[in-house]
């Protein structure tokens, strides 16, 4: 009978381990937030910090966000026009592709962008400073490490992601203007036009809002990881990898939750 209950016990266990570990991480990130928001208020406010991560995640992050607009742009418009010629209704290119980049496609690629270069430079360069011990230098000469290393790249994320989200937008949409109308002779006017009529302020701030979440999401797990970073070199490497893994698939899972509750707030009136 105790041989049952202990397997009993333990397939329990193992059931509900990877939940409580889930819950478990996510409530340690919500504390270094917190942590973050305490701190953000208190002297000294660091702005020399600020703006060397403004520099790092935004300045840093330009071209390849260029890059990838620009084909993220050109080909959804290839495939639109293409799509879109099977009903003779090609200057619609430029409206299908401006929503599909201000609503999506610009703050979830510009967020990809951002865990696979900020996010794991910030894991890689905070796991660093733990394994040097300078983490706990600070602690010594009486510096808040949450207030020195990591408010200023939270607030560098929140300010930086709706940047080069904008940024993405645009040279997406000159992307797509230039492979719609130079290339596959779509109508110049018409499809400015029907970008004009269907695309509105609304659509901005969706994409926008969401540029806020996963810049913060981005800068919270990079610090989270590497500020928690153990077992020497190793322990960094691993630490860099969950940084990029988790901020990756926790934006493709908000990105729903996040349109299902912006749909509805920002629904047009009736």
């Amino acid at each position: 009978m105790t041989t049952v209950a202990r397997a009993f016990g333990d397939s329990v266990r193992w059931l509900f381990a990877p939940p409580g570990k889930l819950l478990g991480a996510l409530g340690e990130h919500m504390i270094m937030l917190g942590q973050a928001c305490y701190w953000l208020a208190r002297r000294p406010f660091r702005a020399r910090l600020f703006i060397e991560a403004c520099d790092y995640i935004g300045i840093g992050s330009l071209p390849i966000i260029v890059l990838v607009g620009t084909f993220t742009g050109a080909v959804t418009a290839l495939q639109a026009v293409n799509a879109f010629a099977l009903l003779q209704a090609q200057a619609f290119a430029g409206s299908a592709v401006g929503l599909s980049l201000a609503v999506e496609l610009a703050p979830v690629l510009t967020g990809l962008m951002l865990a696979g270069r900020a996010g794991s430079g910030i894991a890689t360069e905070l796991g660093t400073m733990r394994l040097t011990e300078q983490i706990d230098a600070l602690e010594t000469m009486a510096v808040s490490p949450i207030q020195y290393l990591v408010v200023p790249r939270l607030l560098a994320g929140l300010v930086m992601g709706p940047v080069l989200t904008m940024i993405f937008f645009v040279t997406g949409m000159l992307g797509a203007y230039i492979v719609a109308v130079f290339l596959m002779n779509v109508d110049r006017g018409l499809f400015m036009e029907n970008f004009y009529w269907y695309v509105d302020g609304r659509h901005i701030t969706q994409g926008l809002i969401k540029a806020v979440v996963f810049g913060l999401l981005v800068t919270l797990v990079g610090c989270y990881q590497g500020y928690y970073s153990s077992g020497g070199g190793r322990g960094v490497g691993l630490a860099t990898t969950r940084a990029v893994v988790i901020a990756s698939v926790t934006i493709l899972l908000l990105d729903y939750f996040l349109s299902d509750i912006l749909l509805s707030v920002l629904a047009p009136p009736a």
